[in-house]
């Protein structure tokens, strides 16, 4: 209960307790009131009820009729916010000048009333103002925020399920002597860190192509899953013309939208290059330490036994990998719209 609620219930008593005991006065010596104060209660009462028992300041009500216009106020309030460390004198001298007539009182009493009265309560208010404000970046500024700001340096490639993004990429191997250049295809699901791999004496669009068709497709086909984008770099093997280049037209056909990083970003397509990084710990610097290899079909056996092991058998430390497996990953990542429920059949009657 409030303090207003207590008063006005103490003086509803008062006029209880003297009509229960017929005398004002002793009804006033015992609930410490006085005469007066006793019949201007009751006066009240009488003429508002229950609502005249609560002590009301004295004053006007609601808006004082002496308080500025609206658009005298805003304009008091803007100059505040341009001006804050101007004085009310100079406030209404410099809004004269602009045809806005207003005392320097009626100036402190717009401060007082919006928390203002101070400079330092208009400085912080201006501060506050600078900081709500949003401002347009323009391109330039945009790439330079990209380029030096360490919050645009750690951000993560994000797939959201499985298909959801196909990172690819070529790697240079080495020389193989007796055949030359060795070149590996890679693809990598960037939702469950899948990867697929196959070694080419080249890096033609064909090889693309190749592991595409031949080893990632049927992969997504078999679990019932689809890919929605394919992430690449500038390469020729991956870009051209939309109507001529095979890689290109293999996307098209499949239904797969084609993604390009920035031009000298490799950290734009960061997934695969971590994934070249582990072939070359765990596999390549091994195994051609320890295995003669005369061709490339002898180099990809040995690949594909380790890509079983990696896919199937190996913890990832990966980001939001939790130690799982990358086929674990890839089976959990499906969506459920990938698996279109059977329709129930009626049996015959």
């Amino acid at each position: 209960m409030t303090t207003d609620k207590k008063v006005a219930r103490r003086k509803l008593s008062l006029l209880e307790l003297a009509a229960d005991l017929g005398n004002v006065s002793k009804a006033c010596r015992v609930m410490g009131y006085s005469r007066q104060q006793f019949y201007e209660i009751r006066r009240n009462f009488q003429t508002y009820g229950a609502e005249g028992l609560i002590d009301r300041l004295p004053g006007a009500r609601g808006v004082h009729p002496n308080r500025v216009a609206a658009e005298i106020e805003t304009a008091i309030l803007d100059h505040a916010l341009s001006n804050p460390c101007h004085g009310p004198m100079r406030v209404a001298q410099e809004l004269a000048l602009k045809g806005v007539q207003v005392s320097s009182g009626g100036v402190r009493g717009v401060w007082q009333r919006h928390g203002l009265a101070t400079k330092h309560d208009r400085l912080l208010r201006l501060e506050k103002a600078t900081a709500e404000r949003k401002i347009q970046l323009s391109d330039e500024q945009v790439r330079l925020l990209e380029r030096f700001s360490p919050e645009f340096r750690e951000r993560h490639i994000e797939a959201a399920h499985t298909g959801g993004l196909l990172a690819v990429d070529t790697f240079f191997v080495g020389a193989l002597k007796g055949v030359g250049k060795v070149y590996l295809q890679t693809a990598i699901d960037c939702h469950s860190r899948h990867a697929w791999a196959r070694l080419y004496p080249n890096k033609l669009p064909l090889t693309a192509v190749q592991l595409m068709n031949n080893d990632v497709l049927p992969t997504f086909e078999a679990h019932g899953a689809t890919i929605d984008a394919v992430l690449s770099d500038n390469g020729r093997e991956f870009c051209g013309r939309e109507d001529r280049h095979p890689y290109e037209l293999f996307l098209q056909l499949e239904g797969i939208e084609h993604k390009r990083t920035r031009i000298n970003r490799p950290q734009s397509n960061g997934i695969v290059e971590r994934l070249h990084r582990t072939l070359l710990d765990e596999h390549f610097r091994v195994e051609g330490r320890r295995t003669w290899f005369e061709t490339i079909d002898d180099m990809q056996a040995v690949l594909d036994v380790y890509l079983v092991e990696y896919n199937t058998k190996r913890p990832h430390q990966g980001r939001g990998m939790l130690g799982r497996t990358p086929l674990t990953a890839f089976t959990d990542g499906i969506r459920k719209e990938d698996h279109p429920q059977p329709k129930p059949t009626k049996k015959a009657a």
